[in-house]
Formats: C-alpha cells, structure tokens, sequence
C-alpha cells in the first residue's frame, strides 16, 4: 500500500478538487481556527503554552497567540487548541469516526516551514483528509483491527510529505517511518481527558525526517498483526481529493452523534417554549451508534453527569441544556454549569431508545425524533434526518464566519479577525506565512470568566 500511496500524494493537485471541495476545504480550514482561538484562554491550554515556551525548541514556525517554536512543538499545541473544546469536524462511517482536522496543525506547521504557498498548503490538507477519511471508511477501529488514531497517523505522514514537496521515494519513507511507531493496536481511553485525541506530533516528526525505508515498514507490519497489512482494499491510483465533502462540521459544541436530536430539540424549543416544570418527560429516538456511545453511555451512567468529558458524551444532559439555554456551546460544558440543579432535575426525565429503522440509514442520514411530552398531556414532536453541517446541508462559508466570530470575540478584535478570515478565503493567492503572521496576533491573555459572563449574557437576553 505503501508505494501506491506514496504515489497518489505526490501526484496529488489542487486542481483535482473540484470547485465545492475547494470551497469546502476552507471553510474546514475557517472551522478550525475557530475552535482553536475559541480555546486559548482555557486553563489546559494556558499551561501547555507555558510549557513549550519554557522548554523552547527552535523558532522555524508559529504558535496560534504569538510566539515561535520547533514545528512539531507548534503542531502539538495548535493541534491541541483545535482540539481542546471538542467542536471541530468529523468524518462518519459504519466502520468508525475520526476528526480530520486533527491534522491541520501539523500541516500547517510543515507548510510554514517549507514556505509554501496557500494552494499547496489546501493541496496538502486534502490529501491529509483523504487519507485518513478513506482509512477510518475501509479499516474499523475496533478491537480487531487498527488503533483510533493510526489513520491520522497515516494522514499526517502523506499531508506533511506533501507541504514539504518530498518526491515519490521521500513520501514513502515518511509514511514507512509513522507507520512503524504509530500503527499499534487499538486501546480505550479512560478518565477525566478521555475526550482528547492523539497530535500527532510524533508523527510529524518521523514524517520531516523521513529516515524508514518502505522496506523495514513492510517487515515491522508482518512482526506486528496482519490487521495492519492494508495492501489491498484501496486502490489509490483511482482515489480523487473530494472526500473533504463526506465531512461533517458541528453545529453544536457536543459528540458528532448527538447533532440532529440537539437541532430537533431547538426547533421544539423556538416553537413551542414551555417551563420544565411543565415537562413529564423527553423522548429520543435515534440510531444504535448515537445510543451506544451518548445514550448507554458505557463508561457510565448517562444520568451521572459530573464534568465536560461527562456531559459532552451524555444525550440526557445535552437535551436537557439545550431545552433550558436555547444553545449548546462552550459555556454549556463549564463545571458550573453541568452542576446546577436546573439541569440536573431536567435531565431525569430525559428516555434515550435505539430504533432499527434510524440505524439502517446511518451515516447516509443521522436521524433523530425528539418527543416533549407535557403535564397536560400535549406532545411535541420533531423529527430530523441531518443536521445544518451534515453531508447533505453542508456548512457554508457565512456560517462559518458566525461560528468564527462567536469563539474567537474574546480574543480577536473585528478588524483582526476580518484580516484572518479574508486571508483564509484568499489562500490560493497568498503564501502561509500570511496567514501565521496574522494568528501570531491573536491575544491568548483573555480570561475564561469573561466568555462565561458574555454567554450568560446572551442567555439572558434571548430568555428576555
């Protein structure tokens, strides 16, 4: 697989996009900037910010809020910021999900360092999304097969050859060299940072050096699990660059699976208002996957909800905070919030089912019903099969911007941010450095009390 892969990267054009993938891959690249100016006034991010700075490493690329660092340093830590509040986009199939963007920082960092332009930089992410969407499509994450995060490993190897402009024979062997650190067997992520995802900043690493032969990854992949031999499900001579469009953004800063029942339950909200205490229950139809991992909750009880890791995964307390604040956004995931009595009674009424019809059509569809029986007997009753970031209504360039404007207004000034957005929609006419010169800008001194007194504002005015 290795070599035919190695071939689809450098082979690889921007002009094999075609005018919606182009489209689309900039509002994914708009997407996660968002996420990740939205998080650095977070205490996790604080820290790990403080951390590189005192650790060092050799400015050749740029941290997000200033700053400058080794590229895998700087992949690590922007990575994390996109990751950090869980609302950057996914990639579903009925063998897995993964988060594509995970490897933007990691391509962004190379690009940088390579000083390539912005086409070359769009042309590299694609490949990266690709890669890795038609991994996670054809190779399940379970426990029979590759790890979670082995085809973003993948991903980063063939993104990060690409921004650098490695020939055939280079491409290979960054790719041989993740594949031998990075494609282990899968494991199950427990406690309070189950939610986090791998940066592959290891793999960024391995990538730019490019030190494995193909060869030595062949034999490692026969010393490790014939689960790991993907010589043969993907012909990549006949692969395109347009799976960015099978990729899906959030609307709702939650778990993938729960989008369309929190988009139902706004609509009943905005329609119909109606107090808790009117409520006797909620009711939630949908699909195995979305019950199997938000509404049975395996690693415990959905009606236990203590943290963010616990409410962004539990169906009961995201209809719940959806029903009570009329959004679901990083201030529906604060401690403060998740604890408090309104939403902790109205959560116990909340009945999550699996329905076979909703889990024969996933992932073509995510469906969801959501039932609001009141005291009085009244039921109110919506029913959706996507969602507004789904495939089939795809996020666009103006919802974007609001998703932008909304994470990034505590740090970004209007002018600021305009700058950032024109240059990400202008990408094929700049180089990279533009754009890393504008997020260098971006102030990470914010406190979080302060987004978290701007939502409650916004609540209240809404609830006014």
């Amino acid at each position: 697989m290795i070599k035919q892969l190695s071939a689809f990267v450098t082979r690889a054009s921007y002009d094999d996009l075609s005018k919606e993938a182009q489209r689309q891959i900039k509002v994914r690249v708009l997407d996660s900037l968002a996420c990740a100016v939205g998080a650095m006034a977070s205490e996790p991010m604080r820290r790990l910010q403080h951390q590189i700075e005192q650790f060092g490493g050799r400015p050749l690329a740029t941290m997000i809020g200033g700053g400058n660092t080794s590229p895998d340093r700087a992949a690590f830590y922007n990575g994390a910021l996109t990751r950090h509040l869980g609302f950057n986009d996914a990639f579903l199939s009925r063998e897995g999900s993964c988060q594509p963007s995970d490897c933007l920082s990691a391509i962004v960092a190379a690009s940088e360092y390579a000083g390539a332009s912005g086409t070359e930089f769009l042309t590299a992410l694609a490949v990266a999304y690709q890669v890795q969407c038609r991994l996670c499509e054809v190779y399940s994450a379970s426990a029979e097969s590759l790890r979670y995060g082995t085809p973003g490993s993948y991903a980063v190897a063939a993104g990060v050859a690409k921004a650098l402009n490695l020939d055939q024979k280079q491409t290979a062997n960054a790719i041989s060299a993740v594949v031998l650190a990075n494609a282990s067997l899968p494991f199950r992520r427990k406690g309070p940072f189950r939610y986090y995802t791998d940066f592959y900043s290891d793999s960024f690493l391995l990538a730019i050096s490019s030190i494995t032969s193909d060869r030595e990854a062949f034999e490692a992949r026969k010393q490790k699990t014939d689960t790991l031999a993907l010589d043969s499900e993907i012909d990549w001579s006949k692969e395109d660059l347009e799976a960015v469009r099978r990729t899906v953004t959030k609307k709702f800063n939650a778990e993938i699976h729960s989008q369309s029942a929190l988009e139902a339950i706004m609509y009943l909200r905005e329609r119909q208002p109606c107090h808790p205490n009117q409520i006797e229950r909620i009711e939630l139809d949908t699909f195995d996957v979305a019950y199997d991992l938000l509404g049975r909750y395996a690693e415990g009880s959905e009606y236990q909800v203590r943290d963010k890791a616990d409410a962004y995964r539990s169906l009961p307390y995201l209809l719940a905070v959806a029903l009570l604040d009329g959004e679901v956004s990083p201030s529906q995931l604060k401690q403060e919030r998740i604890l408090r009595e309104d939403v902790q009674s109205l959560m116990q009424k909340a009945v999550v089912r699996p329905n076979s019809d909703f889990s024969g059509r996933f992932s073509e569809e995510m469906p969801a019903r959501v039932r609001i029986v009141l005291q009085d007997g009244q039921t109110l009753t919506r029913e959706r099969h996507d969602y507004e970031g789904f495939t089939t209504r795809p996020l666009r360039w103006g919802r974007a911007v609001e998703k932008f404007k909304t994470l990034a207004m505590f740090q970004v000034d209007h002018e600021s941010g305009q700058r950032i957005m024109e240059k990400v929609l202008d990408l094929e006419d700049i180089e990279v450095r533009e754009l890393t010169k504008l997020l260098a800008g971006v102030d990470r001194t914010t406190q979080e009390k302060s987004q978290e007194e701007e939502f409650a504002l916004r609540r209240y005015k809404r609830a006014a």
